[in-house]
């Protein structure tokens, strides 16, 4: 378990997150998040982050129809094109690469199974690990939005945390996951550096709640987190907020996008979270006598028939 006095960031790591512009047609997102992928690969780069659904529209009427086959693994060209497009942005570029999300079918059609889910892939273009969204948007504010995610996706069941070998572990989340504390607390304490997380707010939640959470999900894990949206098409039935950002372990937004296509980065430093640690040691101050540790007890780090 990770304390106030380990190095969870071996060393230094350039983390870049792409406010991708997608649209309908899912062979030129693919292309234009390659573009981008080796653009930010170019700029030193070694962590990249794409956003929620970022190879086709989001919005529970395009899920189905963009749903791709997973499993078995690997799967074919045929079955998953996002699959190996984003194997091979990794392996041309040499990055680790957080797939953002894409649409997820089960492989027996007669369930109508779908996920949202996020993979995410090493420098050598093997798959490290994978994470389904584990808290679907199901949201009504009355006269602003109403979206449930529910009524076609089935949720995940895994907290997932991801080791780079040469920097340390990131966790992996998406979007309405950053609502939950749990996960992010969990993940800090099995020794996360970052906590990262693909996702699309929109123009209602985005200017409450984004900057917030981000900022909440560091101040009290004192870790890193970003933030990675799709740009805003007005054009497009849902509309993302955008803002792409990455937060530091005091809680300081570092870098921010608008709403426009971008790509955001900043070179993560782990002496920055022994420095807050140490200052303010939240670690060595927790009273389990008081509340239970999260971080005890059952706690799902694995899920049967989850791509690998």
């Amino acid at each position: 378990m990770a304390t106030s006095n380990e190095p969870v960031l071996k060393q230094p790591l350039k983390l870049a997150c792409i406010q991708l512009a997608s649209g309908p047609d899912k062979a030129a997102n693919l292309a234009h998040a390659r573009e981008k992928v080796v653009e930010a690969a170019k700029s030193g780069a070694k962590l990249v982050v794409l956003p929620e659904c970022f190879n086709s529209p989001y919005g529970c009427d395009y899920f189905p129809s963009y749903a791709e086959t997973l499993l078995p693994g690997p799967p074919s060209k045929e079955q998953s094109p996002s699959y190996h497009a984003l194997s091979s942005m990794a392996a041309e570029t040499g990055v680790y690469l957080v797939g953002g999300s894409i649409p997820e079918a089960d492989p027996d059609p007669a369930t109508k199974k779908y996920y949202n889910t996020s993979l995410i892939f090493g420098p050598d273009g093997k798959l490290l690990s994978s994470h389904r969204k584990v808290h679907l948007f199901d949201i009504d504010i009355p006269g602003k939005i109403t979206f449930r995610e529910s009524d076609v996706l089935f949720p995940g069941n895994k907290i997932t945390l991801v080791d780079l070998p040469e920097y340390g572990k990131i966790a992996v989340a998406i979007c309405y996951d950053v609502r939950f504390p749990e996960l992010a607390t969990i993940a800090a304490r099995r020794g996360a550096f970052a906590l990262i997380y693909p996702g699309a707010f929109n123009t209602t939640t985005g200017p409450l709640h984004w900057r917030l959470q981000g900022q909440a999900r560091a101040m009290d894990n004192q870790v890193y987190v970003a933030l990675c949206s799709p740009a805003r098409d007005t054009t497009a039935t849902y509309h993302a907020y955008g803002h792409t950002l990455i937060v530091d372990p005091m809680a300081q937004v570092l870098v921010e996008a608008d709403e426009k296509e971008d790509i955001v980065s900043w070179e993560l430093d782990g002496a920055k979270i022994v420095e807050t640690r140490k200052n303010i040691p939240l670690a060595t101050q927790r009273r389990f006598d008081v509340y239970p540790d999260i971080n005890e007890g059952k706690i799902a780090f694995e899920e049967p028939g989850l791509p690998k």
